[in-house]
């Protein structure tokens, strides 16, 4: 009988929550500030992650004061002008002290409380660079990409597309050995996007 390997000390682990977009659609306000059952939707996030990993800190490049009382190490985009979820990974990729670095957007609150250590898992296999949540929508298996866990070893390759102007999260995913770690629950993966989405999360 072949033994499982075992997981992934937490410790091990480095969470960043990822706070630093224009939030355009919800009328350019900033997003992980906005209250969700009395608190920021930021602090929901940070709170539900510290959980699961060693050290966290925040992504954000807005209102930097109200991040920092949340009491974790609070980091801008590595990138000016609001690139995209991915300056924030390289944001984080750049502070983290760990082999492993695992990201979540602030405007999810109700992500799988076992989300980390399911990503975790698939770093049994050591080819495995990156693991991405995904959900199964229509019979289609859909990545969720801002729930993902990497290997710092990766920041390097993040900066050389970064530079080459590239944006799209799945294209840099597709350059590396990317595990799609499927949840059965697609609602805990439900963000607010909108006014109207933050108000529909709220309800019990």
């Amino acid at each position: 009988m072949t033994l499982a390997a075992p997981a992934i000390d937490k410790k091990q682990i480095t969470g960043m929550v990822l706070a630093g977009g224009r939030g355009s659609r919800m009328g350019g306000v900033d997003k992980g500030l906005q209250n969700f059952r009395g608190m920021p939707l930021a602090m929901h996030a940070l709170f539900r992650l510290q959980a699961q990993v060693g050290e966290t800190m925040l992504n954000a490049n807005r209102n930097l004061s109200a991040y920092e009382s949340m009491g974790v190490p609070v980091w801008p985009d590595a990138v000016p002008d609001y690139p995209g979820p991915l300056a924030g990974f390289l944001a984080g990729l750049e502070r983290c002290e760990t082999p492993y670095l695992v990201v979540v957007p602030c405007d999810t609150p109700l992500f799988p409380e076992d989300l980390v250590e399911r990503l975790a898992e698939t770093f049994a296999d050591d080819a495995t660079e990156i693991a991405v949540a995904a959900t199964r929508e229509g019979g289609e298996l859909q990545a969720q990409p801002v729930f993902c866990m990497m290997r710092a070893t990766v920041m390097e390759s993040l900066v050389r597309f970064i530079q080459d102007g590239q944006r799209k999260i799945d294209r840099w995913t597709a350059l590396h050995a990317t595990r799609l770690v499927e949840f059965a629950d697609a609602g805990a993966f439900a963000n607010a996007n909108t006014v109207d989405e933050l108000q529909q999360l709220q309800r019990p």
